[in-house]
């Protein structure tokens, strides 16, 4: 057992060097130096590779249930970070925290499954929108949750914001569909999981991801008995992609963050919009409407604003 194990750290720390010396070559020293543009290039990667996971749980969602797309995109994720993890030897495994690890695995596996069939059955475009409110959920669940003071700017932001999101839905008119509650009520989940990693300080950005990948893991392999389809090669490169993907969101976030000051990205994370509409329009032939464009601009907006506004805050206590 105990060979097994030392094996296990070599391989793992003879994969983290591999990927250490590719990013060590001439050319690709740029990307992982600090900079205002690396800081721009992730950001809008962070948008690339959101979209490009939505795209694959829509393709892997034509035969594959929901169930079995997120246990898959858990299992590949938390067996993706592991090499880090064993590098860096016992201590990324050791918490203090494993009640919250627990209730954010299961937050979050409800979270991903309602936007995983969510982007199944809306366009991607106005899906990614309507994901947009995550900030705008978040600042009440604070103040309500972490007891944070929040002056009457973010609370207009926040309701001019929500006013995006009703141009969206336009309830009571014909075009109005029910359904638009499925990613309402994934970002919903997404904030409180968000307020929970804001009261997790303390962890490791590593035990962080293996943790939320054990538990969502554990939390979908009993309902995925029920839904199981054994899946095609196609399929399983599929899902191992959208693993690997969505652990990639987080490396491209700390890349960013780590390259220059999050006001200064804050902006282009609204890239993803556009990112969604082409993609949307290339592999579904689908358009945005004129509405969902228009509250694209309203939710962005005052979710920009309320970004720009909590990282001076952030700034402020750190000086």
């Amino acid at each position: 057992m105990v060979q097994v194990t030392i094996q296990t750290s070599r391989n793992s720390s003879s994969i983290i060097k591999l990927i250490q010396s590719f990013f060590s070559m001439p050319f690709l020293k740029w990307f992982i130096s600090k900079g205002y543009y690396q800081g721009v290039f992730w950001s809008v990667m962070i948008s690339v590779f959101s979209v490009t996971n939505d795209v694959l749980m829509r393709f892997l969602g034509e035969r594959l249930h929901v169930i079995e797309i997120s246990f898959f995109r858990f299992l590949f994720s938390m067996l993706s970070v592991l090499p880090f993890m064993l590098n860096r030897g016992l201590s990324p495994f050791k918490t203090t925290q494993p009640k919250m690890h627990a209730l954010r695995a299961i937050v979050g596996a409800i979270a991903l499954g309602l936007c995983c069939y969510s982007v199944n059955i809306m366009p991607l475009s106005e899906n990614t929108t309507i994901m947009f409110t995550e900030p705008l959920f978040f600042l009440p669940l604070a103040f309500l949750l972490l007891k944070e003071k929040v002056d009457a700017s973010r609370w207009i932001a926040t309701m001019v914001g929500f006013i995006g999101l009703l141009i969206i839905l336009r309830p009571g008119s014909q075009t109005f569909h029910v359904v638009a509650f499925v990613p309402i009520t994934s970002a919903i989940l997404f904030a409180f999981s968000n307020v929970m990693v804001k009261k997790m300080t303390n962890e490791c950005t590593f035990t962080m991801l293996f943790y939320f990948g054990v538990g969502t893991t554990l939390f979908t392999l009993i309902p995925l008995l029920f839904f199981w389809e054994i899946p095609t090669l196609r399929e399983l490169g599929l899902l191992i992609m959208l693993g690997i993907g969505g652990n990639m969101i987080q490396v491209c976030l700390f890349r960013a963050y780590s390259s220059t000051d999050a006001s200064a990205l804050a902006p282009f994370r609204y890239t993803e919009f556009v990112v969604s509409a082409i993609f949307g329009y290339l592999f579904f032939t689908q358009i945005p409407t004129i509405w969902v464009l228009s509250g694209a601009l309203i939710i962005s907006t005052s979710t920009l604003y309320i970004t720009i506004i909590e990282t001076r805050k952030e700034q402020k206590v750190l000086d």
